[in-house]
């Protein structure tokens, strides 16, 4: 019978490198989060827009948001301002770019006269390309 050293068995050396797999795991679903998320954001204002068959998204270069909420308020893009700051802020694009297009979003309870108000304001300030937004008017169910 010997008496020797016996072998001791090294235990499994440590792994150094790092699982990327959970981090790619959490950044696919970060990146599914934002972009179902961001179209959401886009416009935060509420309105209840008309419908209409001939709604289509305009692709103009240079444009402003002007809105108005059921209870009369007027937006500029969206920042809700007073009836003269809305002119001033009307003015002052008119005046960096004349051919600006004003995309007028209005809820469709709105009475037309305060639209046609609306629309005198900008058309004084000299911007005379002014766009209706409305929604896509909803398939006919077969």
């Amino acid at each position: 019978m010997a008496f020797g050293r016996l072998e001791r068995s090294t235990g499994p050396r440590p792994m150094s490198d790092i699982n990327m797999t959970p981090l790619i795991d959490v950044m696919l679903v970060l990146l599914i989060i934002f972009m179902i998320t961001a179209p959401l954001m886009t416009s935060s204002l509420k309105l209840n827009l008309p419908q209409t068959d001939a709604a289509q998204p305009a692709d103009t270069p240079a444009f402003v948001v002007v809105a108005i909420d059921p209870s009369g308020q007027l937006y500029f893009g969206e920042q809700a301002v007073d009836a003269a700051a809305f002119a001033v802020r009307i003015g002052e694009a008119a005046k960096k770019n004349p051919q600006t297009e004003v995309q007028l979003r209005a809820d469709k309870t709105v009475p037309y006269g305060r639209v046609a108000e609306l629309i005198g304001v900008v058309q004084k300030a000299g911007l005379s390309r002014i766009g209706f937004v409305a929604e896509p008017a909803a398939a006919p169910q077969k």
